[in-house]
């Protein structure tokens, strides 16, 4: 199994109060009125990464870092808050990494990111993903808005409703008569929140890596694979449709990548 780009942790942190949640819409009120303003730079800095990709291939490291920023401030606020309710400690002011906190996420920066893919992947490959986070926060993570200039245009937008918000309102209900959190509801939560995360950073540009269909409940990421032991290689003619990864060719970053400009030359007899 492959370590994703993308890594969200979350630590159930018990003991927890049992009627704080009734309040903490109200206590996270600061956070939501600065998330939004973050999420009106969040589009425009994506759209500027966009036209840095088809031109240069890269991702400018400055927006990527405030892009990161801000999908890590929108997960602190909802692991706090009604997106897992699954720590009373009050999420902090901050873009950058807050490793005692406990829920965290990471992305790694790409080298390189494919020109071709930067123009479907965002709309046309992730349409099945959408569908699935729909279901699972009822919100997805990129909305349509038709009051935008020139017709409308895609607004990214992270919520927790659909699924998340009932199974959390379950936990919260046992969690005021009963004191504990139900771990298989937690870790159900907090593999769909992955899920959504992985499809928002993904969405978002940041990574060429296709997100897999696999709910990777828990409070920590699956293990990566193990080395592989040096072998020949396999040749070009046998190879399938497939990666070694088992992930589909189509949705890697190589498709649509252009072409090596140092080919392999053939060594002399």
């Amino acid at each position: 199994m492959n370590a994703y780009p993308v890594r969200v942790r979350a630590r159930l942190d018990e003991p927890l109060n049992r009627g704080l949640w009734l309040v903490k819409w109200l206590l996270a009120i600061p956070h939501y009125l600065i998330l939004g303003l973050l999420w009106i730079a969040f589009p425009i800095l994506t759209v500027i990464a966009f036209f840095a990709i088809l031109f240069t291939g890269r991702y400018p490291r400055p927006i990527f870092e405030f892009n990161v920023g801000v999908l890590r401030w929108t997960w602190r606020v909802a692991y706090y808050s009604y997106g897992a309710l699954g720590t009373d400690r009050y999420p902090p002011f901050a873009l950058g990494p807050a490793p005692d906190y406990p829920a965290t996420l990471q992305v790694d920066y790409p080298v390189r990111l494919s020109r071709g893919l930067a123009l479907v992947k965002w709309w046309l490959l992730a349409i099945p993903h959408y569908l699935i986070v729909a279901l699972f926060t009822s919100a997805g993570v990129v909305l349509w808005r038709d009051d935008l200039p020139d017709t409308g245009g895609p607004v990214h937008s992270l919520g927790f409703g659909g699924l998340v918000g009932l199974l959390v309102v379950v936990s919260a209900v046992v969690l005021l008569f009963r004191g504990r959190y139900p771990r298989p509801i937690f870790d159900l939560v907090i593999g769909m929140d992955r899920w959504a995360l992985r499809v928002a950073a993904y969405a978002a540009l940041m990574t060429d890596v296709y997100p897999p269909f696999r709910l990777d409940t828990g409070e920590e990421e699956p293990a990566g694979p193990a080395p592989a032991p040096a072998g020949p290689a396999v040749p070009e003619g046998q190879r399938g449709g497939t990666t070694t990864s088992g992930q589909c060719a189509w949705c890697s970053s190589e498709w649509l990548t252009e072409p090596s400009s140092n080919p392999v030359r053939s060594p002399r007899p």
